[in-house]
């Protein structure tokens, strides 16, 4: 196993580029900054209600990205609009299919910097795995995103973008005239799973998050919303009062040992203490059960002892146990656990009570698979200055 890395990554500060233009970009704003930016560019107040709600339901329900088409809004006050106002989101550099339907988008936000995105269609859903960091606050061994320093976290307008571009790219927007409930949801959960450590971004991705939950917008039910944290505890409980969502925790070692080396932020908040925080989430029911992400990996994590060692370890917390076959990348120090194992460590934990299913690999053949996230302008391993070369910035 690699030696000890730091808990955190080194940072590698770019700062943004942004437009040039003194309009202001409405997607991210939350309802409250919806209104106040208008009120400040001339809405008056007494009507500023009513046009949060008006223009909401154009940018997050129909998808509309140009004043002008906002039909339900006098001329003149779109035209004002327009003057002060913006509505963007990321830019979709390049987009891949995968064999199996999985679609990764590799998307451009301010300043030149990169993430990616996946959907993943199945036959009774379609998940979007969003990113929240340009790289990642935390240095997991087994994850190829976590060998990529971070850059920058993403603001809100740039995480619910995410979800905009890809209903953009499926057609899911419905078409005029028609209310979205009769439209297809081809988005139907979202997972923060993709780069980044969500708790490490936190109030960006609680306003994302509660835009894309909200009923007159995208409107997702909380209960479709999963995010994944490697377990950063004091925000475990403000997770579960602020954005209300399933919670995922990436576990991965049933002991300090050896967690410290796969999860290093495990060195700062040691397995009994993540735990501790686990059983006191105040979402927790058996309807709303903890989902512990473990990666299965040969000859570190897969014996039956780990097994039976996490079943006692989580006793007492309403649960189930992904177990994720590692997703192997260029240069990854570690190998996938053979199927007999997997199937072994599986039965195990469901003879024990618990869900125990064995996630099968998405879009390996495109790099989207869990763990396998990683910009395509780190992958080519570029410099600093040629990153901020291309973002227009003088090193």
């Amino acid at each position: 196993m690699p030696a000890s890395a730091p808990i955190t990554q080194d940072v590698v500060t770019i700062a943004r580029k942004l437009p040039e233009t003194d309009r202001i970009n409405l997607v991210g704003l939350t309802r409250a900054q919806l209104r106040e930016a208008l009120i400040a560019g001339g809405t008056p107040e007494n009507k500023a209600k009513m046009r949060v709600d008006q223009i909401w339901q154009w940018i997050y329900q129909k998808g509309v990205r140009e004043f002008d088409a906002m039909t339900n809004l006098g001329k003149a006050y779109r035209a004002e609009l327009a003057e002060r106002f913006t509505i963007e989101i990321p830019e979709v550099v390049s987009r891949q299919v995968s064999a199996d339907g999985t679609r990764k988008y590799l998307v451009r936000i301010a300043g030149g910097h990169e993430v990616e995105t996946v959907y993943i269609p199945e036959a009774d859903r379609g998940t979007l795995c969003i990113s929240s960091q340009v790289g990642c606050t935390l240095t997991c061994s087994f994850c190829h995103t976590g060998t990529q320093k971070l850059v920058r976290n993403l603001t809100a307008g740039e995480i619910v973008g995410q979800v905009m571009l890809a209903r953009d790219d499926l057609g899911e927007w419905p078409e005029p005239g028609r209310n979205p409930k009769d439209e297809t949801r081809l988005i139907s959960n979202v997972v923060l799973m993709g780069m980044g450590e969500p708790l490490y971004n936190f109030e960006s991705v609680r306003d994302a998050m509660r835009i894309v939950m909200d009923g007159e917008g995208i409107s997702l039910s909380r209960r479709r919303i999963t995010l994944s944290t490697s377990g950063i505890v004091p925000e475990i409980a403000r997770t579960a009062e602020e954005i209300g969502c399933m919670l995922a925790v990436s576990f991965h070692a049933t002991t300090d040992e050896v967690r410290d080396k796969l999860v290093p932020i495990n060195r700062k908040y040691k397995i009994a203490e993540l735990l501790d925080a686990l059983r006191a989430y105040p979402k927790l029911s058996n309807s709303e059960r903890i989902t512990f992400e473990y990666v299965m990996l040969k000859d570190v994590n897969d014996t039956d002892a780990d097994a039976r060692r996490l079943v006692k370890l989580i006793q007492g917390i309403p649960a189930k146990i992904n177990l994720i076959p590692f997703n192997e990348w260029p240069g990854a120090p570690y190998e996938r656990s053979d199927w007999e194992r997997i199937e072994s460590f599986a039965d195990i934990i469901y003879k024990a009570g618990y869900a125990s299913p064995i996630r099968t690999p998405r879009g390996e053949d495109i790099m989207a698979a869990c763990g396998q996230l990683k910009s395509a302008t780190d992958r080519a391993r570029k410099t600093r200055a040629e990153i901020a070369a291309e973002a227009g910035l003088n090193t």
